[in-house]
């Protein structure tokens, strides 16, 4: 059985790692409002000497305008702690462009603020004769702004897209990304554009420059985005459930998506991580053990005590009690996974449909009310 690639930590992540890299939208927020437990962790989290930054896809929002929404929330943070994908295109192009050139911009006063702080000049008609396109995620994007797009990228400009997002998060389920309205323009054109949000490296670089940070964990609700732009730049990550990203989801993830730590929510940087034990075919965390056969992984609880001395007593499932199964499932599904080829990286979007999830079983009372509450389809 291949080494887990999720990581144990005796120390709280807070103390571990000096600057969170913390994705937005499914992690600190839900559309206008707070992730419950999100302002008393993070205040929680700095007291403990952890410097936070505020890292979106999002590029519909200036920095200042995300500082205020933050602290409206409770989350007290000036614009220079928040770095957004705006930024990031904005370097990559003003790192490929002469300065005072004129950029077309499909977005909004996001792209166009984090133009001209690199010297470029924002404009919205493809006859104001643009140098490059830039697109990014905006509610209010018109049908013109796309045609105008349309017919500058029709001429051969470059295109950069702030990032491919299909979906962003809401309190009314996910609703349409930056990703979807790119599709719109790669339809109407037939043309691919460069996207410099995550997973690319260059929003990662925009992050840890303006963050100064040393020992950075990223946290993010999003494998396709926050992890596997982790991952490509080998960042330590945690993986947070309060998005768009489900238990099966994690079970079914392949090796360049899958997370150093997984939690609940973003109240997981204050605690240490539990180690994830391979031993003798059984992945164990906490008092759950799963073992792994074939095309099947099956879950139970530990008779007797746990590995640290606990009774492992009959109980229903509490929030961290359900996080130590999911590792103990995802390492044992993965185990699964990649015995049987892996699943190809392009096949994750948000959604373990049409993954392979391995069938999964549960020995017991125990085991099968947390089957249900983790949202994973199993049997006995």
């Amino acid at each position: 059985m291949p080494t887990p690639s999720l990581r144990g930590s005796d120390t709280p992540l807070c103390q571990r790692f000096d600057v969170a890299l913390l994705d937005l939208d499914g992690v600190v927020y839900l559309g206008r409002e707070a992730v419950p437990t999100a302002p008393a962790a993070l205040r929680d989290a700095r007291a403990r000497g952890m410097r936070l930054a505020f890292v979106t896809n999002n590029a519909a929002r200036p920095p200042q305008a995300v500082a205020e929404h933050l602290a409206d929330l409770g989350i007290p943070a000036d614009p220079g702690d928040v770095i957004t994908s705006a930024q990031a295109a904005a370097h990559y192009l003003a790192e490929r462009l002469p300065a005072g050139s004129r950029v077309l911009v499909v977005g909004t006063v996001g792209l166009q603020e984090a133009l001209r702080e690199r010297g470029l000049e924002p404009v919205d008609s493809a006859d104001d004769d643009p140098a490059a396109v830039v697109q990014g995620y905006s509610p209010d994007l018109s049908w013109r702004q796309l045609a105008e797009g349309a017919v500058a990228i029709r001429r051969g400009l470059p295109w950069v897209a702030t990032n491919l997002d299909p979906t962003v998060p809401s309190p009314r389920g996910p609703l349409p990304g930056n990703g979807s309205l790119v599709a719109a323009l790669r339809h109407a054109t037939g043309a691919t554009p460069v996207s410099t949000g995550k997973p690319h490296p260059t929003m990662h670089r925009e992050s840890v420059e303006r963050s100064a940070a040393q020992r950075p964990l990223v946290v993010g609700d999003r494998l396709d985005t926050d992890i596997e732009g982790a991952n490509a730049v080998g960042c330590a990550s945690l993986l947070v459930l309060s998005g768009v990203t489900t238990a099966q989801d994690v079970m079914t993830a392949p090796a360049a998506l899958r997370p150093w730590f997984v939690a609940a929510d973003i109240s997981g940087v204050l605690e240490p991580a539990p180690e994830v034990v391979v031993r003798d075919g059984v992945v164990a965390c906490g008092r759950w053990r799963v073992s792994a056969a074939e095309a099947a992984v099956r879950l139970a609880a530990a008779e007797g005590a746990d590995e640290d001395g606990r009774p492992a007593v009959s109980r229903e499932p509490t929030g961290a009690d359900a996080i130590d199964a999911l590792r103990a499932l995802a390492v044992a599904s993965w185990t699964v996974l990649d015995a049987a080829g892996g699943c190809p990286d392009s096949d994750v979007h948000g959604s373990a449909e049409g993954r392979g999830l391995p069938a999964v079983t549960a020995a017991g009372t125990a085991a099968t009310q947390m089957l249900r509450r983790l949202g994973v389809e199993g049997s006995t």
